[in-house]
């Protein structure tokens, strides 16, 4: 017995299931909360710009946009996490240079790849660094600290969030292009790394000007310089890096948000809009601001080709010393 009718049918319901899913995927999003993810703890730049963007896109979106952090491994674990979650928008990570650059330059077994596993959907802002010294040490600048380090070979050291993270291999580069030697202390997380700094544990850090600025304006660290090319915003008066010693030089972090790769086009187009939107709002802007960072909202392919940057630039760097996590 022949069945004419049921391809005809087949085929009327696939398209059916089609346009239905079309439309639930964009026209209908979101219908329930979103999840940000954030790689790294609370109170942390990627934490307060989650928080900050979430709440304006709760607003203009009508439903919820809820941080959750996931900490581990310089934001791999959270990286991790959003690769393997379902494509459908409502899943999505605060990204930073450490878990979609730095990490694929120095770990084999990373477990996602940065370009391949996600969907880029707006840079959401970059924020310099601060270049700090105990109190103690005697520099006030960043030519001062060059000549100290080099009429003390090897005797200075340097804290980091961990291995792999901007602070880690900012200082790196600054090393290679000072010619100069220190030494490497990595803790688990910018708080402990701050506060061993402040207590004299060691000599000097580069982390997010929106963690160090509490601890500079109590004195218990010592500003000497700005890590990007262009100077703060709350720290107008202090010199980057370049300007004072290393033309060129140019470190920091960038944060970006995520969804899992194959999220359908719609979705990713419709949060690029609400974000550039929001980063755009006047509130928005001055609190992001006031906190060092810089709003760059963009479009996916301009985040695409910062990532495909950092990791050449990175890479280099990783070469260069040697470094490698497993």
């Amino acid at each position: 017995m022949r069945y004419p009718l049921i391809p005809k049918f087949v085929g009327i319901t696939l398209l059916a299931l089609s346009s239905w899913t079309h439309a639930q995927s964009g026209s209908n999003y979101p219908d329930r909360p979103v999840t940000i993810v954030v790689p790294f703890a609370a109170g942390g730049a990627s934490d307060i710009l989650s928080r900050q963007l979430g709440k304006q896109l709760t607003l203009t979106l009508g439903q919820s946009f809820v941080s959750d952090n996931r900490v581990g491994a310089g934001g791999t674990v959270g990286a991790r996490t959003v690769a393997r979650a379902a494509p459908n928008g409502y899943t999505l990570i605060m990204g930073t240079n450490s878990s979609h650059a730095i990490a694929a330059t120095i770990n084999k077994n990373l477990g996602y790849d940065p370009l391949r596993n996600f969907a880029p959907i707006s840079l959401v802002a970059h924020v310099p660094q601060i270049l700090m010294v105990n109190p103690s040490l005697p520099v006030t600048n960043v030519k001062e600290l060059i000549a100290h380090a080099k009429a003390n070979p090897g005797k200075l050291n340097y804290s980091s969030a961990g291995n792999g993270t901007p602070g880690h291999l900012g200082m790196e580069l600054f090393k290679i292009m000072a010619g100069i030697e220190m030494t490497h202390v990595p803790f688990q997380g910018g708080g402990p790394a701050l506060l061993a700094l402040a207590s004299g544990q060691v000599h000097l850090m580069a982390d997010n000007v929106s963690s160090a600025l509490p601890q500079i304006k109590q004195g218990k660290v010592k500003a000497i310089g700005v890590t990007t090319s262009r100077r703060s915003g709350v720290l107008p008066d202090l010199p980057t890096i370049a300007e004072q010693a290393l033309p060129g030089f140019d470190s920091g972090s960038w944060f970006a948000l995520f969804a899992p790769a194959d999220t359908p086009k719609d979705i990713i187009s419709k949060l690029n809009a609400e974000i550039v939107k929001a980063l755009n709002v006047p509130e928005v802007r001055a609190t992001l601001m006031a906190q060092g960072a810089d709003p760059k909202p963009g479009a996916p392919e301009e985040l695409t080709k910062l990532i495909r940057d950092d990791i050449d630039k990175w890479s280099r760097v990783v070469e260069k010393i040697g470094f490698k996590m497993e």
